[in-house]
């Protein structure tokens, strides 16, 4: 028996990263997924965003276990787009018990260089989007009256400030907002909802070029290398490692999703190598 046996997940950002990593888990316990990513770039991110072809290999890996899984690109920012995804998932599945608002990017800038649409992106996706996708999903998950858990994605920059990133670090605390709210509203339902807060996180978010220079500004081009970026990163941890992997985060997403934690709600859970006691 998986620990997800019977239940449906809807997971935003599925296509590679930590939502690749959320859907396989979340799977591999049983869980059929409802896998969304918007599958183009955004011009204001620095580094490559997913494609159409990474949301093709999250369905491969997941029918690779024996799950079903329903694919749609689209944009949390756009309404229309998660409802639809949202319905076509009911369609298909008839129900959604887990909702793992996991879409995100990240910039950065001195916020008084960072542009509007830095700005307005960064929130538009980072929090907006989380409120939309909880929007297109609650009320079916309300009316069915069986429960439920709502895992929504921060960060350490929702738990504390962080340089050159005031946009990300004001909608990652937005989030920890959303998810208050939540519990008020949705706890009558015996729907749960919870915020996760990882560290760096290994995967392309962080490792890319100007991660690389963002870290290690005085550094000569032919220092800007995946070991001393990870030297820099480690030395904001209590624990001897620069970041964990995307599975770590997503041990932590399976078991609020889980009903191992059923009576937990409300809470920011870090998965953060003593980064947030470091500092």
């Amino acid at each position: 028996m998986g620990r997800m046996d019977g239940k449906v997940a809807l997971v935003t950002g599925a296509a590679r990263g930590q939502g690749r990593s959320h859907a396989l888990r979340l799977a591999e316990e049983g869980a059929e997924i409802i896998a969304v990513d918007l599958c183009a770039q955004i011009d204001t991110v620095p580094y490559g965003m997913s494609r159409p072809e990474d949301l093709v290999e999250t369905a491969k890996l997941i029918e690779e276990l024996d799950r079903r899984v329903l694919t749609r690109e689209a944009d949390v920012r756009e309404q229309s787009a998660l409802d639809s995804a949202v319905a076509d998932g009911l369609s298909e599945f008839g129900h959604i018990d887990v909702v793992c608002a996991n879409a995100g990017i990240f910039s950065y800038a001195p916020s008084w260089e960072m542009t509007e649409k830095m700005w307005d992106d960064m929130l538009a996706v980072n929090v907006t989007g989380v409120w939309k996708t909880l929007k297109a999903a609650l009320p079916s998950m309300i009316e069915r009256g069986q429960g439920g858990s709502l895992v929504l994605t921060s960060s350490t920059a929702g738990l504390r400030g962080f340089g050159n990133m005031v946009h990300y670090t004001a909608a990652k605390h937005g989030v920890v907002g959303v998810m208050r709210t939540m519990v008020q509203e949705v706890s009558q339902y015996d729907i749960r909802c919870n915020t996760v807060h990882p560290t760096a996180v290994d995967t392309d978010m962080i490792q890319n070029k100007p991660m690389y220079e963002l870290f290690l500004p005085d550094a000569k081009p032919e220092e800007l290398t995946r070991e001393n970026y990870a030297a820099a990163f480690g030395s904001l941890h209590t624990m001897p490692h620069p970041w964990v992997e995307a599975r770590d985060i997503s041990n932590a997403v399976l078991w609020l999703a889980s009903d191992e934690s059923r009576y937990v709600t409300g809470q920011t859970i870090a998965v953060d190598l003593g980064f947030i006691e470091k500092v």
